[in-house]
């Protein structure tokens, strides 16, 4: 479900991740059998009818026409008498002019069917892609703090990409080879019956080892495709931490890694494709083995008078194209465990269990207050380690609660369950006296303004990044918002002031002015409580000044919760919550939690002693 509310891209800190889902997070995690693969890919292909339809019919027409051209050279070769020195040039001729004819047809068709087939499977990797994208965006957050976001962008890109020229070329090439070896081998059969004995030992030979060597390549692939995620996910996040690594000197290091990863990548794409190449030459090995036996029994049928030079020369060429098709099927299904991979992959993110529909009771959050609270609150992101224990808090309408505490004490784990993008083990979340779990996600998420430390702008004007909860708001609003968030002189002195365009995440402009843009998208909501976790941690502390003012100003009557290490701007809060290991250890305002001289005292005069 996406959240327009939802302001920043904050994860789960390192304490909170840890357990999630084992070591690491790879999206191969389950071996899908081949048939439910096929299915899965024959039901994209069923969206098409036309398009495969079509293709069927190219496939076949051309395919026939193009065998029938061995035939036709038959029977000009027996149009030579050996014996009495005659050709029958008339029948020679007309089988010339109709195999020119026939190939030429043939290749017409067989380009029709390249363009048809580049359409379908182009219509089809267009549907898959949205279909990933479409359930990335209804799965829960949890799901994205398992996941490493490189290795699903190489699921949408290259996976995607992988059974796209699956669908693409080898399809295409096994409808054009099941044909040939079909009609070659009824042709072979009209020929001369009793040489077909000679593939009754070749082929099942082909059979039983391609099937050995496809159960021994799929496994390979399956870690070639984990492997290139794992490089992908690695390269993703260095790029985004360079001015850090760049900060520690920590190049070399980084380098190394990458190497390591690299060098797992390369040495598991070589030893799949090592053992896929294996295929070719062995059937086509087999295959030439057939060959011989044909040339060897056939000479010894002609000698005896049982078949004609046309008919043996014909029966040789039908072989070819027989043994032919059968060896670029081995290719074809050595290539296709590589697109059977990544289909398993594609189709875990597919298959991945979204966020709990709402309860069919559920009902929509209106004519919100904003009265907050917690009772005996239980939470664990992992079972047997808990994060949250008997949490109890209440927040009044209107009033301003700020979240403090150590690192790993839970306080982001608080917004996670305010926002319901977890649900609690025990106890309860309630929103002006109802439960959050009988409400709709949707109408919860949307009386929430969120602003996080980690701000988020797309590639877009600055105006459509303050109005990006508001599409529809005027300019004179998204001024006002920008006015509000002490950031409106910044704008008006760029060249195109609010049609200014941002890209990679702003990396043009500092991380303050990121901030308040940030702020201002969240100033232009009209929600009725605002989440602000350490949302002026990127500021200088006059900004920080001028805008908690203005915060104030404008989130009158509506209920706040405050996430924020540096203690000295939240004195003026209504109700400060102190947390200390999941739990609950001093609550009262600035005064009152002073005056108590324990945890929070602690904490308070350890920044000032920090700082001097």
């Amino acid at each position: 479900m996406s959240n327009p509310n939802l302001i920043g891209g904050g994860r789960l800190t390192r304490a909170e991740v840890k357990g999630l889902n084992g070591d690491h997070r790879r999206l191969d995690n389950k071996t899908v059998s081949k048939s439910a693969l096929l299915r899965r890919l024959w039901q994209y292909l069923g969206r098409n009818r036309l398009l495969l339809v079509l293709s069927l019919i190219l496939s076949v027409s051309s395919s026939l026409l193009a065998l029938y051209g061995p035939k036709l050279s038959g029977t000009a070769i027996n149009a030579i008498d050996l014996g009495a020195g005659k050709v029958d040039f008339d029948t020679v001729i007309r089988c010339a002019v109709l195999m020119a004819v026939f190939y030429t047809a043939s290749s017409i068709l067989t380009f029709l069917l390249n363009a048809v087939m580049i359409r379908l499977s182009r219509t089809v990797s267009k549907q898959m892609r949205h279909d990933v994208f479409e359930n990335l965006t209804a799965l829960p957050v949890s799901f994205f703090d398992r996941y490493q976001t490189g290795d699903i962008i190489s699921s949408i890109t290259y996976d995607v990409d992988t059974v796209n020229q699956a669908l693409s070329s080898d399809l295409l090439q096994i409808l054009q080879s099941i044909v040939t070896v079909t009609v070659s081998f009824v042709m072979m059969l009209t020929i001369a019956p009793r040489l077909i004995l000679i593939f009754l030992f070749t082929i099942p030979l082909t059979i039983v080892f391609v099937k050995w060597l496809t159960q021994k390549v799929r496994p390979l692939f399956r870690r070639r495709s984990g492997k290139l995620g794992e490089l992908n996910g690695f390269v993703e996040e260095m790029l985004s931490g360079q001015k850090t690594i760049r900060a520690y000197d920590r190049e070399a290091a980084v380098l190394e890694r990458f190497d390591r990863k690299n060098d797992a990548a390369v040495d598991a794409y070589t030893v799949a494709e090592a053992y896929g190449t294996i295929t070719g030459p062995s059937v086509n090995c087999i295959n030439n083995i057939s060959l011989a036996l044909v040339c060897m029994f056939g000479s010894t049928l002609f000698l005896r008078g049982e078949i004609g030079l046309g008919d043996l020369s014909s029966f040789v060429q039908y072989s070819r194209k027989f043994s032919g098709p059968i060896n670029e099927i081995a290719n074809i299904i050595a290539e296709l465990q590589s697109a059977f991979a990544a289909a398993e992959r594609v189709f875990s993110l597919i298959d991945a269990e979204p966020e709990r529909a709402d309860d069919e009771n559920a009902i929509e959050l209106t004519d919100v207050r904003g009265d907050v609270e917690l009772r005996n609150v239980d939470f664990a992101y992992v079972p047997g380690k808990p994060i949250i224990h008997g949490l109890n808090l209440h927040a009044e309408p209107g009033s301003l609660t700020a979240i403090v505490g150590p690192t790993g004490a839970g306080k982001t784990t608080i917004i996670n369950l305010l926002m319901r993008f977890y649900d609690v083990d025990g106890g309860g979340v309630y929103v002006d006296g109802k439960d959050v779990r009988t409400l709709t996600r949707k109408s919860l998420r949307r009386a929430y303004t969120m602003v996080l430390q980690d701000t988020w702008l797309f590639h877009g004007t600055i105006y459509d990044n303050i109005a990006y909860g508001r599409p529809n708001a005027t300019r004179e609003e998204v001024i006002a918002a920008a006015k509000a968030a002490r950031i409106h002189g910044y704008i008006s002195r760029l060249p195109q002031g609010y049609d200014t365009v941002l890209s990679d995440n702003g990396t043009s402009i500092s991380m303050g002015q990121k901030q308040l843009l940030t702020i201002a998208r969240a100033m232009l909501l009209d929600a009725h409580m605002l989440i602000l976790d350490e949302a002026t941690s990127n500021v200088d502390t006059r900004t920080e000044q001028r805008i908690q003012s203005a915060m104030r100003t404008l989130m009158q009557g509506k209920t706040c919760f405050v996430i924020a290490h540096r203690l000295s701007t939240i004195r003026s809060a209504d109700h400060i919550l102190v947390l200390d290991g999941g739990k609950v250890v001093e609550q009262g305002t600035h005064d009152s939690l002073m005056a108590q001289n324990g945890f929070y005292r602690k904490l308070y005069e350890a920044q000032f002693d920090s700082v001097a």
